[in-house]
């Protein structure tokens, strides 16, 4: 089987855990961030990892996920919210929709450390607005910066493990 794992990072955390899954791949899995990717039509499956933005994969992961059509599949993604909160199982949810004309075989999402710049904008909203800071969400931004740790990319290697035997 020709596998193609592919991703797309902004701040290293995609990357990351990219990496992590590479190390139980089959040897001769394809790997590429996504805007070098070769054409999904060259393999039999392709993983593709993301990252969670405005409450879906980041554009240029839309972008490439548009081009797949009756392949076998799957995803990881990194996000800012716990995968297990609230916020986290929507956009699981939302990602698993993109994958209707494929065949997906699994999936792993973990939190990933929030961009400084977006920690910025945030500052500048008034008290009130839905993303002004807060004393919680700074709580759990700090939670955030600690991942993807070793246990995340454990976990991501055994997610990945299964799926390839």
């Amino acid at each position: 089987m020709k596998v193609l794992l592919t991703y797309s990072s902004r701040t290293g955390n995609t990357e990351k855990v990219a990496k992590a899954i590479q190390e139980v791949v089959p040897a001769d899995t394809a790997f590429s961030q996504i805007s070098g990717a070769p054409p999904p039509e060259e393999f039999d499956m392709v993983v593709v990892g993301f990252w969670i933005d405005k409450g879906k994969p980041n554009q240029e992961a839309l972008d490439y996920l548009s081009t797949l059509k009756n392949k076998k599949t799957a995803f990881f993604c990194t996000m800012g919210a716990h995968p297990d909160s609230p916020h986290g199982q929507k956009y699981i949810k939302e990602a698993r929709t993109l994958f209707q004309e494929n065949q997906l075989v699994g999936e792993f999402a973990c939190q990933g450390k929030i961009d400084e710049k977006l920690i910025e904008t945030f500052k500048a909203f008034p008290p009130g607005h839905p993303h002004a800071l807060t004393e919680e969400s700074m709580k759990r931004f700090e939670i955030a910066s600690n991942h993807p740790d070793e246990a995340d990319l454990d976990r991501a290697r055994e997610t990945f493990r299964e799926i390839f035997q």
